[in-house]
């Protein structure tokens, strides 16, 4: 997919990722249309990077129909807004486990389904989930984050194979820690020592590089993060131990505190 005069939907925009996002999008020569509930920074960002800001809470199950309704012609959809569900299940109210999954994964599937059958009509297009390595491997205080991530994960995969005879592409980008933006970084997690980290251009780039090169997953992480994560898909149980004898719990424990507010 050719970025230069594509029409590119970024989600979740206003934070410190989907921002590197729309900028490297937009320096690739995509016009840009950015969303996301704060209109005090979406606007701002649309004008200095010359796009346009649609204000929307993909919370609202209207939401993300009227969203695709309002951005007009999409060639390159990013689904990059997420909830952080990090936590013990049953310190979730029915509510708030709704809320994660319309956000987390109701909403990039309803946007997929509503873009990929306008894509079809022209032949081309093409749609990036920005998902983490807890869509690969399963930690403990993250079940309702790792369903969300697995299944888009899945969908994903599936949704490629479907969409391929008619000229459209599907990626997964799938990031580590990330340092300075994001939902780890604002936590203010202290990370065991050894355990690395990214930036959110880093996770920028490699989603530029998956539109462009039609890759079906890219990992943005730190070796030892990815070979982990590739551990915990052949052996979880295995992975399981590993991570509480590293200290993940203790990481785990303090993410879900440190984004509680969130909900």
């Amino acid at each position: 997919m050719d970025l230069r005069g594509a029409n590119v939907l970024v989600t979740g925009a206003t934070g410190g990722i989907g921002q590197a996002l729309a900028k490297a999008l937009a320096d690739r020569g995509g016009r840009i249309v950015l969303t996301g509930r704060r209109a005090d920074v979406l606007e701002p960002l649309a004008e200095r990077l010359g796009g346009r800001a649609i204000v929307a809470d993909l919370a609202d199950r209207a939401a993300a129909e009227s969203l695709l309704d309002e951005a007009g012609r999409v060639d390159v959809l990013v689904a990059n807004a997420a909830l952080p569900a990090s936590g013990l299940l049953a310190e979730y109210s029915v509510a708030e486990i709704d809320r994660a999954l319309d956000v987390n994964l109701r909403a990039p599937i309803v946007m997929a389904k509503l873009a990929a059958a306008r894509m079809a009509d022209r032949g081309r297009g093409q749609l990036v989930f920005i998902s983490s390595l807890s869509g690969k491997t399963a930690s403990g205080h993250a079940s309702l984050y790792n369903a969300t991530k697995f299944g888009m994960r899945g969908f994903a995969l599936a949704l490629r194979e479907d969409l391929r005879p008619h000229g459209i592409g599907v990626s997964t980008v799938f990031p580590g820690f990330i340092r300075d933006a994001g939902m780890f970084a604002e936590a203010g997690v202290t990370l065991p020592k050894g355990v690395g980290t990214r930036s959110p251009r880093d996770v920028a780039r490699a989603t530029v590089r998956a539109i462009e090169r039609n890759i079906a997953e890219v990992d943005v992480a730190p070796l030892g993060l990815r070979i982990g994560a590739r551990i915990g898909g052949l052996a979880p149980v295995l992975s399981a131990a590993v991570q509480r004898r590293a200290g993940g719990h203790r990481v785990a424990e303090d993410l879900a505190d440190g984004q509680r507010g969130k909900r």
